[in-house]
């Protein structure tokens, strides 16, 4: 026997109603538990920094944080931890959603999305040409800055433990790890 599913769309997905968080990918639906304190810490303390960065010093663009809608074709909607949109393409940011692919993108992992953001989410944000995509490790106080060469992503800047990672897309920004992942 053939088991069917439903395909979820975006108009599918507007139609939600409820209090819980969602993502389509594929044109499924999943479901997605609330954040941890350390990771919301985390979301704060790269949220701080990128806004100081982008809208305090330079004026280069908005940040937003997690929850808003990433929308990136009729069949995936996304909640990435936060993405930057440069002034330039303000014309993606729509009354509910953010339509179409950011400049930059963050997602901070937790052992339940591991595959989801380095594999799935990786290709996806790959294929929209999301121009920067930032993978946080909490468990590892690691970050992974990919950036988009000839429409495959490539491993600019990582950092672990210590240290720091770099933006290409947000020229001149530097993230020391220390305050990101600091616990003192």
């Amino acid at each position: 026997m053939k088991v069917k599913y439903k395909v979820w769309t975006y108009r599918d997905y507007l139609e939600l109603n409820d209090d819980k968080r969602y993502e389509v990918i594929n044109g499924r639906l999943y479901e997605m538990p609330a954040p941890t304190p350390w990771h919301q810490r985390i979301l704060k303390r790269l949220l701080n920094i990128l806004t100081g960065f982008v809208e305090v010093k330079e004026n280069r663009g908005e940040v937003f944080p997690s929850p808003i809608d990433v929308v990136l074709g009729e069949r995936y909607v996304l909640q990435p931890d936060m993405v930057f949109i440069s002034k330039e393409r303000f014309g993606i940011i729509g009354d509910k959603a953010i339509i179409g692919p950011p400049d930059l993108v963050v997602e901070i992992v937790s052992p339940t999305s591991y595959y989801r953001d380095r594999y799935e989410k990786f290709r996806i944000y790959e294929e929209a040409g999301i121009k920067e995509y930032w993978i946080v490790y909490p468990g590892e106080k690691a970050i992974e800055v990919w950036v988009l060469k000839e429409g495959k992503y490539e491993l600019y800047s990582i950092a672990s433990s210590e240290g720091k990672v770099r933006s290409k897309v947000l020229k001149g920004l530097e993230v020391d790890l220390k305050e990101v992942f600091d616990e003192g």
